[in-house]
């Protein structure tokens, strides 16, 4: 797990009992080691390199610093380059999902969790849609997110141990784990 990796923290910024400006996050993951630190946006997305063992510690070691020192719990998954490029690429919505920022890509923190999702990957979700990926799971909201009930569901089926990005921003996270030139 050498290489640079992304952060993704659940519900941070999205309602007010979760506030944490990006540069406290940064100043968080600089001062834990971690090299070449960038956030993205204002919702709880930071990349970072990191190499063996402190990539692989790197969740735990962000959710207790934001305890920590900020007083703020969230559960934070963190994801190699490799990861991202798998979750964008292997999209089996992308036939039909024409607009990145109503298809939602819900991260799990454990793999071994797709099989929590089986019972909605077996059901009829027109016009919207859902699949199963390695680490994910894609949900086309074609009518807009907040008239789906599946991120609900998906959330209930795994609880705290998932967080979601829609395409258009886990293209931008992509964009930011690509080697510098």
């Amino acid at each position: 797990m050498t290489g640079t990796h992304v952060a993704l923290l659940r519900g941070i910024n999205v309602g007010t009992a979760k506030r944490v400006a990006m540069a406290d996050l940064r100043n968080i993951v600089e001062e834990l080691g971690y090299g070449d630190v960038r956030t993205l946006l204002n919702s709880g997305n930071v990349v970072f390199s990191a190499k063996g063992a402190a990539a692989r510690h790197a969740a735990r070691r962000i959710e207790e610093d934001l305890v920590a020192r900020l007083g703020v719990t969230s559960r934070v998954t963190v994801l190699s380059a490799a990861e991202i490029g798998t979750a964008i690429d292997e999209n089996p919505l992308a036939p039909i999902a024409t607009d990145p920022s109503r298809l939602l890509i819900a991260i799990l923190a454990n793999p071994a969790d797709r099989a929590k999702l089986a019972s909605l990957a077996r059901q009829d979700w027109a016009p919207e849609g859902f699949a199963v990926g390695r680490r994910v799971a894609y949900h086309w909201c074609p009518n807009g997110i907040l008239a789906s009930k599946l991120p609900g569901l998906i959330s209930r089926a795994i609880g705290d141990a998932v967080t979601s990005r829609n395409l258009a921003t886990m293209t931008k996270i992509r964009s930011l784990l690509s080697p510098k030139t």
